[in-house]
């Protein structure tokens, strides 16, 4: 081989070489994007029945919504409530890998043009005619073990489908990182086994009732929902999982348990 055709071949070759690095590279990025825990923001908006239910809706569909996901936050879920106190309230779910992007979101909603002329009825509403009472936030992160929101296949096409959001809260941050590890140590596979899909598992970072995790379920309907929670009750991993010295304590890891069950709205993501 003479000495450009060896000079042709190596650097051929060593463009391979980088493509195939590049690409292993991107393949290496994908997967470690698809490990790490998400952030979530989940909103509670607390409204009055009349016409500010539909206008926080509209708000939701036509101008949040897509603004949000424009920022790369997403899917994003709206939810109503169907069993559970403060009732009409809505709920919004805003996962994002990235902390700023989502902390920052309402600032960098005000630059956007296009969200601010279709929030306009929304967010330039009369003092003296709210469309909601108040809105909460907790700031989320999702467990290691389940680190994205995972909407029920349902979703893709709007079918039927109800959630239950619940909260564990306990006595103590030791408590809490034992509550926690319990659902690493199985809680996951035995809530599928049972047939209830888990779209969010997830530590609160910020908000009120510290020291608490929060997660939410997915089911057809409440037929299957009540079914579901009797065949994890009587799942014998549950029963072992839960007999376990390190978890079954006195007084117990959770202290406190709240429960809703909730509807997507039509403009939800999830």
């Amino acid at each position: 081989m003479d000495r450009r055709n060896f000079l042709s071949s190596s650097l051929a070759a060593s463009a391979l070489s980088l493509a195939a690095g590049g690409d292993l590279l991107a393949q290496t990025a994908t997967i470690a994007d698809k490990s790490v825990p998400e952030y979530m923001d989940l909103r509670r908006y607390h409204l009055a029945n009349g016409p500010g239910v539909k206008l926080t809706n509209d708000f939701f569909a036509d101008a949040l919504i897509p603004a949000l996901n424009r920022l790369g936050i997403g899917p994003v879920g709206a939810f109503s409530v169907y069993f559970g106190p403060d009732s009409p309230s809505y709920y919004l779910l805003m996962p994002s890998l990235k902390l700023e992007t989502l902390v920052t979101a309402d600032l960098e909603l005000a630059k956007d043009d296009v969200f601010m002329k279709a929030a306009a009825p929304f967010w330039d509403a009369p003092a003296a005619m709210p469309p909601y009472i108040r809105i909460e936030s907790s700031l989320l992160r999702a467990f290691p073990g389940y680190p994205k929101v995972t909407p029920p296949v349902a979703a893709a096409t709007k079918g039927k489908r109800i959630y239950h959001l619940r909260q564990y809260q306990s006595p103590t941050n030791m408590d809490h990182v034992r509550k926690v590890e319990m659902f690493h140590n199985g809680e996951f596979g035995i809530f599928a086994k049972a047939g209830a899909t888990g779209v969010f598992y997830a530590d609160t970072l910020v908000g009120p009732s510290l020291p608490n995790l929060t997660y939410m379920l997915s089911f057809p309907d409440m037929t299957s929902l009540e079914a579901d929670w009797e065949k994890f009750s009587a799942d014998p991993d549950w029963k072992k999982l839960s007999a376990d010295s390190r978890f079954n304590l006195d007084p117990p890891t959770v202290s406190n348990v709240t429960s809703l069950v909730l509807r997507p709205l039509a403009c939800s993501q999830v």
